[in-house]
């Protein structure tokens, strides 16, 4: 299992500023899905997916990730641009405390399927004790 916190570069100049995300640095899995989030007045996530790799990118704003690897809360203060954090196993996910005109970007391995979804915190720690 995965879990980290990185630091993408941004280049800054008087045009403004510039964060390049080069996959093939941060990841060996061919990428299936892109989502962001935006307007976000409520907790997102609160749920785990299966077999999912993913990368959350934090474009614009600020937010609190959580993380439960089945055992504990592992949380990170993220601010965009350069915030991201490199996620791979099973993971009950949930992001809080958006600042105004947060931009939340998912880089995910897995297409949407509902099937794959543990939306239920319970069933999530009793399928990681099993695995």
């Amino acid at each position: 299992m995965i879990l980290e916190k990185l630091t993408l570069p941004t280049h800054a100049d008087p045009r403004g500023s510039l964060t390049a995300l080069e996959l093939r640095d941060y990841i060996d899995w061919p990428v299936a899905r892109v989502y962001y989030v935006t307007d976000t007045l409520l907790p997102r996530g609160g749920h785990a997916v299966r077999g999912e790799k993913k990368i959350y990118v934090i474009m614009q704003g600020s937010c609190t990730g959580r993380f439960h690897d089945g055992s504990d809360w592992i949380e990170f203060e993220l601010c965009g641009p350069s915030d991201a954090v490199k996620m791979e196993g099973l993971y009950y996910r949930e992001f809080v405390d958006f600042a105004p005109g947060t931009v939340l970007m998912a880089i995910s391995s897995v297409n949407y399927d509902k099937s794959l979804y543990i939306c239920d915190f319970e069933e999530f720690l009793t399928e990681k004790k099993g695995v």
